[in-house]
């Protein structure tokens, strides 16, 4: 039987938490994510999205990936919702969604803990290849 930290096996499409506050982009992008095979939840800031995966950790579902946003209206963004989710799980993998491209942490997202980094506006394509590429990265 699976231990609750399992992820999902390599080409099996994979279970997503998706953080983005700007309501049209977090619908699209859902949808987007749906009809590319995966699973997917959405939160709109780092508290929210923190207790999301919390929960999906404890209930033997856990997420295979996160996408956020770097910068969040009303509530906590990218970096930080980073940081506290390397302390719950040192090995999650985040990919970082940013229109801000000379931003530092853009530029040297690892350093940050995040696993990829793609800019916004972006192609299906080019999320489906990030998507592939960090899932089957070997932690």
């Amino acid at each position: 039987m699976a231990s609750s930290q399992e992820k999902t096996p390599l080409g099996i499409k994979g279970k997503i938490l998706f953080m983005e506050d700007e309501d049209f982009i977090r619908k699209t992008v859902s949808k987007i994510l749906t009809q590319l095979g995966y699973e997917v939840e959405l939160a709109r800031e780092g508290d929210e999205a923190i207790l999301c995966y919390k929960t999906a950790q404890t209930s033997l579902s856990p997420f295979d990936i996160i996408i956020m946003d770097l910068t969040i209206r009303n509530g906590m963004g990218g970096l930080e919702t980073m940081s506290r989710l390397l302390e719950i799980d040192p090995e999650v993998k985040v990919i970082l969604a940013s229109g801000h491209i000379h931003d530092p942490v853009t530029i040297n997202y690892k350093n940050y803990g995040f696993s990829g980094v793609i800019t916004k506006p972006f192609e299906i394509e080019q999320l489906h290849e990030l998507l592939t590429s960090v899932l089957n990265q070997v932690s």
